[in-house]
C-alpha cells in the first residue's frame, strides 16, 4: 500500500533534523528507501562512508533486509526473521558506529567492546578508510548468525 506524500514530504529543501552528534532523525521505515534517506541526510564526510557501508553489506549478503528504527539503519539476513538484524549504525559527532549485534562471535570480532556481551562495534573516524575486506567477512559471518530480536 503506498502512502501519499505531503507536500512538506515533497519538498526537496526541507532538511532532516540532525539529533546529537549529527545523528538524522528519519522515520521508521521498512526496505531500501528510508536507509536512502537515512543516508542522505548524513552530515558531510559521513554520507560517503553511508554509502560505502550499505553498498558494501549489499554485495555481501545477497537480498539484505533494511529498515530505519530508532533513528538507524538496520539490515537483516534475508532469510531471518523480520524483527531480526544483525547490523546497524549511527552517526557520532567524529565518527560512524557499526555495530554488529552479535560480533563478539566474529572471527576475529570487531575492535571495540560494548556494555552488552554479545556486541562488538567497528568506529569509521572521520578521513579514516573502511578496510572493506575485513568489513565485508564480518557483515558475511554476521548475517550467519541469530540476528537481534529488535
Amino acid at each position: 500500500m503506498s502512502e501519499k506524500l505531503s507536500d512538506k514530504d515533497a519538498r526537496s529543501d526541507v532538511k532532516p533534523i540532525l539529533l546529537s552528534g549529527g545523528n538524522p532523525q528519519i522515520a521508521k521505515g521498512y526496505g531500501d528507501a528510508p536507509v536512502q534517506a537515512y543516508i542522505a541526510a548524513m552530515p558531510g564526510s559521513k554520507q560517503a562512508v553511508g554509502r560505502r557501508i550499505d553498498a558494501i553489506i549489499e554485495r555481501a549478503v545477497a537480498g539484505v533486509r533494511k529498515a530505519v528504527k530508532w533513528n538507524s539503519p538496520l539490515y537483516g539476513a534475508p532469510d531471518g526473521p523480520a524483527d531480526h538484524w544483525f547490523l546497524s549504525y549511527h552517526c557520532f559527532d567524529r565518527y560512524v558506529k557499526i555495530a554488529f549485534h552479535r560480533g563478539a562471535a566474529l572471527d576475529p570480532p570487531p575492535p571495540v567492546a560494548s556494555r552488552q556481551k554479545d556486541v562488538r562495534y567497528y568506529h569509521i573516524h572521520e578521513g579514516e578508510e573502511i578496510d572493506e575486506a575485513r568489513f565485508a567477512d564480518w557483515v558475511k559471518q554476521a548475517s550467519r548468525l541469530p540476528g537481534e530480536k529488535m
